[in-house]
């Protein structure tokens, strides 16, 4: 049997195997969340523009995620709601990009938004009071 080797230096995707390893995920969740870490950055992760590119419709799409956020593979309503509330104490003209770890999925409300603004102050990101 002949092999085929390729260059692997563009279309490929490098992520751990965790996620397809987890034998509490189901196959359509494994599959959505290695689809979303090979799309780029500044990809429309809207439920509707996953639902896009998948054979799957907008409710399926839903449903999967909630089953990665109870997981604890996916946090959004908690971060995006701090990163809403804390936008007029931020300076503006920066893009923030969010990645939060394992370990952010069993933190409370208040615990993320106490490292959230900790990380803005580190980083010169929250405004001072005149």
């Amino acid at each position: 049997m002949a092999v085929f080797r390729v260059e692997r230096n563009t279309g490929y995707t490098v992520m751990s195997n965790h996620h397809l390893r987890n034998k509490e995920l189901s196959l359509k969740a494994k599959g959505l969340l290695s689809q979303m870490l090979s799309l780029p950055e500044d990809w429309d992760y809207t439920t509707r523009g996953l639902a896009s590119i998948c054979k799957e419709g907008v409710d399926s799409v839903c449903a999967t995620v909630r089953e990665l956020e109870a997981a604890g593979y996916i946090i959004r309503r908690r971060i995006r709601e701090i990163f809403r509330l804390s936008q007029g104490k931020m300076k503006q003209g920066y893009d923030c990009i969010v990645v939060a770890r394992t370990r952010a999925a069993h933190a409370d409300y208040w615990e993320l938004k106490r490292a959230f603004e900790k990380t803005c102050k580190k980083l010169d990101l929250w405004e001072t009071q005149a």
